[in-house]
């Protein structure tokens, strides 16, 4: 067991460069590179000199092949009732025209457009036409609200946006644009144009000056070529949370990523052409860019976009349905989706009313897949679960089990082994490696292998210091963990305040800068708890100024609606309470990881450096007043993801 994956890993560390040049083989290029890897500076760059585009890999590659009347794409919206099926060249005519009116709006290679979308074919097929053109497309989720689409604008700069009229949220309908409009009014950058996908469901009122109506540009536009691209030229922006409120702009390059794409769907996904790929995620989240969008399109297979939820639309059966009506092969999602499922049919019942024989392979990331979780999907399916490690700076699996390869007996809590690719080490505080077992920082030896990130966008100090500067010679992941005796990796908890709800990561250092904006809050602290559901969900601690009087519950009402408004309700955050300090130490840092400690119910200890004990106390004492900790969850800290 394990021979393919031992030779593979070895070469892809001893030598990258005929390692990727290898499997570049698999993508089209234009002209080939001049040098594999240049890793003269800080940033490693991936196939120097070559000339590709993306879009063209993804789409016109299988239509000169022969392959253009195989389904790309499969749209399937149960809260609209409704379900759409594009071919390879449907849907390469689609692009071609969007492109087309992104490019009569002056989009020019290099520009930037975000795009603010909905779970609709026309999301997929904005990130298509951009790469088309050799824009640099950033996706924002589609569940945040104006204030963090506004940080983005802001950032970003782009010259046109995308988005749509209205979201649907299970049977709620979430409009769009009045939210855009807010964010454009609060960013001191402008966009020259907005293109507007109107729905049925909501028709959006329009500005003459600047929006316009992306059906009916579409059809009176000329359809245009993919235009060549530098591999080493950005592909697009991926804004992640950063620790101090202010989000990370990940740059993602166009010719690594698409040669890591391609290996990672032939040696992890074991993905073969005309597969049927169900990955059930967000195109605003890095999982939907890699395996909704480009990676499984590069490799001829089906995609599904799925506007739905696991459950609720309209049952916990809507996996299995899926699988079932489309013949799904491989299925992607985060282990929150399964535990909302196994929350409302914990035997699955609901599973034993569908064909499951076509899936294969179920892959899970975002967050750390616990044992029972794992133990239930595999009961209720009958197939392997296999879970991954990875995060939006790298775009794709960090440690994996190669199901191309050779798969690699699943060990419950742990991702298996490093990716090829992947020089994966413990550090200990001193930047030494650890041994077998030992917990430290997980960090990766440079150089990166293809589809990191280039870098952080327009902030090149933020990228040195918050990736390369920790461990001279290695890339910070930010997670802790450690190596067992066989090689499987461990992955333990954030370094810093990133929190995982239900696979997304967000700062609980913006939550607090959002609660700190209400006029009665003096102090507060935000911590990620363990949550059945979610797998982590933060809670507030709220410190008031003096004098203030008024109904504590109507403050933390006050709290969690301040940030909904700001972050949106993709946060979770609901859970919060008054106090009358918060534990700190005579250096006056708070005690977030001992507070995070009480409310999970593991054993912690009291700092020698706590400046009062007595604070740590009656916040024991507010946490179990809103009971916790949750008897049911009461793994030990060093379990947590």
């Amino acid at each position: 067991m394990g021979t393919a994956y031992d030779e593979t890993y070895k070469r892809s560390i001893e030598n990258p460069q005929d390692f990727w040049a290898e499997a570049a083989q698999k993508v089209h290029w234009y002209n080939e590179w001049d040098t594999v890897l240049d890793d003269s500076g800080e940033h490693y760059r991936w196939f120097v000199g070559g000339c590709m585009n993306t879009c063209y890999n993804a789409l016109d590659l299988h239509i000169h092949h022969g392959r253009g009347d195989n389904l790309a794409l499969i749209y399937d919206s149960p809260v609209t009732d409704t379900k759409k099926k594009y071919t390879y060249k449907q849907l390469r005519d689609r692009v071609a025209k969007t492109a087309g009116i992104l490019a009569n709006k002056g989009v020019v290679k290099g520009d930037r457009v975000i795009i603010y979308m909905p779970m609709i074919p026309e999301a997929v097929i904005a990130m298509l036409a951009c790469a088309r053109l050799g824009a640099i497309h950033s996706v924002v989720f589609g569940g945040f609200a104006s204030h963090e689409l506004a940080m983005r604008i802001e950032d970003a700069k782009p010259r046109v946006i995308m988005t749509a009229s209205c979201g649907i949220e299970i049977s709620n309908i979430i409009e769009y644009k009045p939210i855009l409009d807010e964010a454009i009014k609060k960013s001191q950058h402008k966009p020259t144009t907005c293109i507007v996908w109107q729905r049925p469901q909501y028709k959006a009122s329009m500005l003459p000056w600047r929006d316009v109506d992306w059906e009916v540009e579409e059809e009176k536009t000329h359809p245009v070529e993919p235009v060549p691209v530098l591999a080493t030229d950005p592909l697009y922006i991926l804004y992640t949370s950063g620790t101090t409120g202010t989000p990370k702009g990940v740059i993602r390059s166009n010719g690594g990523h698409s040669v890591a794409m391609k290996w990672s769907m032939d040696n992890i996904y074991n993905a073969k052409e005309g597969d049927v790929f169900f990955t059930a995620s967000d195109v605003g989240w890095v999982v939907g860019h890699s395996y909704i969008v480009y990676a499984p399109l590069m490799n001829g297979c089906t995609t599904i976009v799925y506007e739905g939820k696991p459950v609720r639309t309209p049952n916990p059966a809507s996996f299995w349905r899926i699988i079932d009506e489309y013949k799904v092969n491989i299925l992607f999602s985060a282990p929150t989706a399964f535990r909302a499922i196994k929350r409302e049919d914990a035997k699955g019942e609901l599973a034993k009313k569908y064909n499951l024989e076509s899936l294969r392979t179920i892959f899970v990331a975002g967050e750390r897949c616990d044992s029972d979780t794992l133990k239930w999907i595999q009961k209720v399916t009958g197939k392997p679960v296999v879970d991954n490690w990875w995060q939006t700076e790298t775009g794709w699996a960090i440690a994996a089990n190669p199901m191309g390869l050779d798969p690699m007996p699943i060990k419950p809590g742990s991702p298996t082994k490093p990716t090829p690719g992947f020089n994966l080490k413990v550090l200990g505080e001193d930047g030494k490696e650890l041994k077998a077992g030992k917990k430290g920082a997980l960090c990766l030896k440079l150089p990166l292998p293809p589809a990191c990130l280039m870098g952080i966008w327009e902030n090149e100090e933020r990228y040195r210091k918050g990736y390369l500067e920790h461990f001279k010679g290695y890339y910070l992941t930010g997670d802790t963990g450690y190596i067992d005796k066989d090689g499987y990796v461990y992955v333990l908890g954030r370094m810093d305040g990133i929190i995982n709800v239900a696979g997304h990561r967000l700062s609980t250092g913006e939550m607090e800068e959002v609660i700190s904006k209400h006029p009665d809050v003096a102090e507060c602290a935000v911590i990620g708890v363990n949550d059945e559901l979610k797998g982590e969900i933060p809670f507030g601690f709220v410190v008031l100024k003096a004098g203030i009087e008024r109904d504590h519950k109507g403050i933390i009402d006050g709290v969690v609606s301040l940030v909904r408004h700001e972050i949106g309700a993709v946060a979770s955050f609901k859970i919060a309470t008054v106090v009358n300090a918060l534990p700190k130490t005579r250096s006056g840092k708070i005690l977030r990881k001992t507070l995070r400690e009480i409310a999970d119910g593991v054993e912690y200890a009291i700092p020698a450096t706590i400046e009062d004990s007595s604070v740590l106390d009656s916040c024991k004492e507010a946490i179990a007043k809103l009971g916790y900790p949750k008897e049911a969850k009461k793994e030990s800290s060093d379990s947590k993801a």
